[in-house]
């Protein structure tokens, strides 16, 4: 590929992310900005990496492509990032809100499982 400019495959392999899924992200807006060269071929730039290294790690820390489709909306028509960092925060702020309820649900579960395996142990040894 010529320099500076990345293909589907190079940059798949880069990110470990399937062409398919760079595809759809495009498809859903999160990538907009990609060019294409003679015969429709795409090709990214660094910036495109970035980009995709992002919702890579956004969606890791539980966002979803519909919050993330809503910051990229807030975006293009704010261009103000104090409001999209705003938001961001406020959505990571929840998602972090539910992963502590999630912690503190699967905590009980695993004392409840705790208890169920003495009451089994203790008719097994009498």
């Amino acid at each position: 590929m010529s320099e500076g400019f990345l293909s589907i495959g190079e940059l798949s392999r880069k990110l470990e992310m399937s062409q398919r899924t760079i595809r759809y992200y495009e498809e859903i807006g999160l990538l907009n900005s990609i060019k294409r060269v003679e015969g429709g071929r795409r090709i990214y730039t660094e910036k495109d990496l970035r980009r995709l290294k992002l919702i890579k790690r956004l969606k890791i820390m539980g966002m979803t492509l519909s919050e993330m489709q809503e910051l990229e909306s807030m975006w293009s028509y704010e261009k103000s990032n104090e409001k999209l960092l705003r938001r961001l925060l406020e959505l990571l702020n929840n998602h972090l809100k539910r992963l502590d309820d999630r912690i503190a649900d699967l905590d009980i579960l695993r004392h409840e499982i705790l208890e169920y395996q003495e009451r089994i142990s203790a008719k097994i040894n009498k």
